[in-house]
């Protein structure tokens, strides 16, 4: 062969492996990019069916019910914890975890290599894993979850009826402790709304402080005596209700609640007219309370805006104050007793029948007198009375 035939054939080799590259790679283009890599979803059926789930249960060793979810007219509940309602973020998190679980590697199908994984069957006694049973879908749907793998982001897997095993896309922790399920916002009434406040313990004076206005920038106490008054704890005693988490939940009948001559009393009054009682109670080092909630129409209809209320003028944006203004629409009266109504309905609601654990500087606002918020009043002091 010549030195030009070599070169030749050299340059149809090239033009080969070439045209093989090009090949593989508009292939690879072509592949559906929304299929998963593996073996598909772990729960396909719920797939674009999270709305449709109206039961979860997380079950465990032996074989026993850990937690159960039920989602009802007002929205999840948690079984265990007498049916007080259910994070419903948290719970949704979850489900979007799981409708997304890809199978990405197969892993053993050794029974006896199961719990290295976390997937064994969950009637086994020391099983590590837990098992998920979800209904409204077409059929139940069940997945045996277990071990995360933090460094890859996944979570190990099986489907119960099947031996193999997956490594699945999510890292899903499932809490196997009702009360880590539990919606723990209880109240949430800023101070600003707070007109008034009376405080009540065993043995000790009352304590009662209001505002006049709700523009007031501090709070008087009813009752001072002359020489005194008040200091600076005063300020946080109107956030009790603020951010109030739970810390458990119970039904009554679970509890041994004090004679009534041994409970602490609180009443917060808002200038719109809600009223919200406590019970509140210290036992075995815990604080416990009972809460109900009124609404007084009274206050309620005086705080609201009259049907012949002229709308309240503010300049608009990028207008100079002497430009023409932007009228803001007062509140629909009848909205705002509605939306009051509604307040004192959810709250009861959470509050009826149960008993609750609540944080201890939460419990301590409610533990004061009169003689815990005085201090010797300062030259010129006076306090308003009312």
């Amino acid at each position: 062969m010549t030195h030009l035939d070599a070169r030749a054939v050299l340059g149809l080799g090239a033009a080969a492996v070439l045209a093989v590259i090009v090949a593989l790679t508009i292939a690879s283009g072509r592949q559906p990019v929304s299929e998963p890599k593996g073996g598909g979803y772990a729960l396909p059926e719920l797939r674009d069916h999270l709305n449709e789930i109206r039961s979860i249960t997380i079950m465990g060793p032996e074989n026993k019910t850990l937690v159960s979810l039920l989602k009802e007219e007002q929205g999840w509940k948690v079984r265990e914890k007498d049916g007080y309602p259910a994070d419903g973020g948290k719970l949704r998190e979850m489900l979007i975890t799981l409708a997304d679980a890809e199978l990405l590697e197969p892993k053993t199908v050794n029974v006896e290599r199961y719990a290295s994984l976390g997937v064994e069957d969950v009637q086994a006694k020391e099983a590590r894993g837990v098992e998920l049973r979800l209904e409204g879908l077409n059929q139940p749907a069940r997945l045996i979850v277990g071990k995360v793998d933090d460094d890859n982001g996944a979570t190990f897997i099986r489907r119960p009826e099947e031996k193999q095993s997956w490594l699945a896309k999510g890292v899903l922790h499932i809490e196997r402790d009702p009360l880590r399920w539990l919606d723990k916002a209880l109240t949430d009434i800023p101070s600003s709304r707070i007109m008034e406040i009376k405080l009540s313990r065993p043995g000790g004076k009352s304590l009662r402080l209001f505002k006049s206005k709700p523009e007031d920038s501090t709070y008087n106490v009813a009752d001072l005596p002359p020489g005194r008054e008040t200091d600076s704890t005063i300020s946080g005693l109107a956030s009790t209700l603020a951010g109030l988490n739970l810390v458990d939940v119970f039904p009554i009948s679970a509890v041994a609640i004090p004679p009534e001559s041994n409970l602490l009393k609180a009443q917060y009054r808002t200038f719109d007219g809600l009223t919200i009682e406590v019970k509140a109670w210290n036992q075995d080092g815990r604080h416990y309370a009972q809460f109900s909630a009124k609404l007084d129409p009274q206050p309620a209809q005086s705080r609201l805006p009259s049907e012949g209320d002229t709308p309240s003028q503010a300049p608009a944006a990028g207008k100079t104050p002497g430009s023409p203004a932007q009228a803001t629409p007062a509140p629909d009266p009848g909205q705002r007793l509605e939306a009051l109504d509604k307040e004192v309905e959810r709250l009861n609601r959470r509050f009826a029948g149960r008993v609750f654990a609540i944080p201890a500087d939460k419990y301590g606002n409610m533990d004061k007198s009169l003689t815990d918020v005085l201090q010797p009043a300062a030259t010129g002091t006076r306090q308003k009375k009312k």
